[in-house]
């Protein structure tokens, strides 16, 4: 095999449906590590666990209904990119130095903004069918409760 061709790492060898395979297995074992060791992804694993059945439930275009799962998921996704820019740096060292401040910073920045954006959508979209739900929900309530 030419240099050219020789894999830049050793993981890098296998293709096809076996490639594809371990490629999920290791994606499992990724998640399961973040829920293990990583506080703030089993928060954000929690409110997921509310909000995305709440996206299915509430009376909004699927299209609306898309961008609201999908603003949870990329929380999710950033909180787990950014436990691994943490990882990696305390993996180099456990001393203060300003580059791993500011990568540990600029990581935490990410999540805010993913955050930030979340509550915008669902302020946004879900804001109006959570206030009609709860009026429906409360008028019900108190219908059956004058008899």
């Amino acid at each position: 095999m030419p240099d050219a061709e020789i894999a830049e790492s050793p993981h890098k060898g296998q293709r096809g449906l076996r490639r594809l395979f371990n490629a999920f297995l290791y994606s499992l074992s990724g998640l399961r590590l973040a829920f293990r060791h990583e506080s703030a992804f089993r928060q954000e694993v929690a409110l997921a666990a509310v909000l995305i059945p709440l996206a299915c439930i509430l009376d909004v275009a699927t299209v609306e209904r898309v961008m609201l799962i999908a603003t949870v998921l990329l929380v999710l996704v950033v909180e787990l990119l950014n436990s691994s820019v943490e990882a990696a740096i305390d993996r180099i060292g456990f001393d203060t130095h300003r580059l791993s401040k500011r990568a540990k910073d600029l990581g935490s920045a990410a999540v805010l903004l993913a955050l930030t954006g979340l509550a915008l959508v669902w302020i946004t979209l879900a804001g109006p069918a959570i206030v009609g739900l709860a009026g429906t929900v409360f008028n019900n309530w108190d219908n059956v409760h004058r008899v």
